[in-house]
């Protein structure tokens, strides 16, 4: 994951893009799940292996206990349902399967729950890469949302 990512367009035969992602998405039942270092870093493993396997970036990453922030370039050939489903689908399995033995991880279907929440990153890219970089401090401090609360 970088730390400093310049605006590159990038191309593809028919096109021109520079697509980036906000994805959140968590653990069923929001289970606090993910705060073991071995899981973290194996699923940064798997992430990172997916990405390069699409030709995809993952500009920011911040896995937290019950929840994931992926600030995510992609090319324009995937649609924004495709690209979370190969991201929670492969990363499920290969997790479960690489660390079947050391931790419960819902034996019965996929890690993940089935909604997330997307967003594009264009001109506050810089703020939402703040805010994911950041996350650690989420339950440390009180700490601004990018939504108002009603």
């Amino acid at each position: 994951m970088s730390t400093k990512h310049t605006r590159t367009i990038r191309t593809l035969s028919h096109c021109y893009y520079d697509l980036k992602y906000h994805f959140v998405w968590t653990p069923k039942y929001r289970g606090k799940v993910l705060g073991d270092d071995k899981i973290q870093s194996e699923l940064k493993r798997i992430f990172q292996s997916v990405a390069r396997w699409k030709k995809m970036e993952i500009i920011e990453l911040s896995i937290q206990v019950d929840h994931i922030h992926m600030v995510l370039l992609a090319p324009p050939t995937y649609s924004v349902s495709y690209t979370m489903q190969l991201i929670k689908g492969k990363s499920s399995a290969w997790l479960k399967k690489k660390i079947k033995h050391r931790v419960n991880l819902y034996d019965k279907g996929s890690l993940w729950a089935r909604g997330y929440f997307v967003s594009t990153v264009g001109i506050d890219e810089f703020i939402i890469k703040r805010y994911v970089r950041h996350q650690y401090k989420h339950n440390q401090l009180e700490q601004p949302t990018l939504f108002p609360q009603s």
